[in-house]
């Protein structure tokens, strides 16, 4: 199957019934090979952020979304994707745990870059949470933290990508940043829908040249030494000789669940490519 067939599968999905358009790219096998063509393809032309971003409205159309912390460097992907598809929606999952100076950066960018911003929670109230499951975030257990994850960050987002009908997810991971993120590649599928990440091998410099060249901020707590920020509770300031997400969850783990396999096949999936 050539790059070109599978843009115009995946460009298919949008005008048909969205289970028999997956179908349709599933029923290649093995599946891997199809996203490996076009993975190759995008490392094999050098194609840049801004391309990456322009081929993905081009094939998703209004099936594309994007999704934001309002972290340390997300003005940067704000600022990149918006400036092509200004009215793509943002979703931001609010976990009602952020710092205030995560709301007050989220307004400032959501009024100068006039962002589509459409804010999911959990139908579980912190206070209602914390009196049935307690803190988690205090009983320094992964689980806990899990449960926790689970509750306030992946069951709003796995709902924000139902009703918005998303077919394909822009987002800003990068592969430097935790074990995870070095097996990820373009173009990815998670939850049934393809995961698209334009800015996966910039490196430290390209964000902050990206940041200084576009006149863009980053998240206030950086000032404070913060290079990697969530919830107020699990994120805290880089220390000497620590590693970014050792700033994170209490250091118990990498990832809050967002970025994740959902599905045994999508972890199967990545395991082989890591091979």
């Amino acid at each position: 199957m050539t790059t070109t067939q599978i843009a115009d599968a995946i460009k298919f999905e949008k005008n048909t019934d969205s289970s028999k358009a997956i179908a349709s790219i599933r029923s290649e096998a093995p599946q891997l090979d199809n996203l490996n063509a076009l993975n190759h393809h995008f490392s094999d032309t050098k194609a840049n952020a801004t391309e990456i971003v322009q081929w993905s409205a081009e094939t998703f159309g209004r099936g594309l979304v994007m999704s934001t912390s309002f972290g340390i460097q997300s003005a940067v992907m704000l600022h990149l994707v918006t400036r092509t598809i200004p009215n793509i929606p943002v979703i931001w999952v609010d976990t009602g745990y952020l710092p205030p100076e995560t709301y007050r950066f989220a307004d400032e960018l959501s009024q100068r870059l006039h962002l589509n911003l459409q804010v999911y929670q959990s139908p579980l109230s912190p206070a209602r949470m914390e009196a049935l499951h307690g803190k988690l975030w205090e009983q320094h257990d992964v689980e806990a933290f899990n449960r926790y994850d689970k509750i306030r960050k992946v069951e709003p987002m796995q709902r924000a990508l139902k009703e918005l009908g998303a077919t394909a997810w822009l987002a800003g991971l990068r592969n430097n940043q935790t074990d995870h993120r070095k097996t990820l590649d373009f173009v990815n599928i998670q939850s049934e829908i393809y995961k698209i990440l334009p800015i996966l091998r910039w490196n430290s410099r390209d964000i902050y040249q990206y940041l200084t060249a576009n006149d863009l901020p980053y998240h206030p707590l950086f000032d404070q030494g913060y290079v990697t920020v969530g919830d107020w509770h699990s994120s805290r300031p880089l220390m000497a000789g620590e590693d970014d997400r050792d700033t994170r969850f209490q250091g118990l783990k990498q990832e809050c669940g967002l970025h994740l396999p959902q599905t045994e096949g999508e972890a199967e999936s990545l395991d082989s490519s890591s091979l």
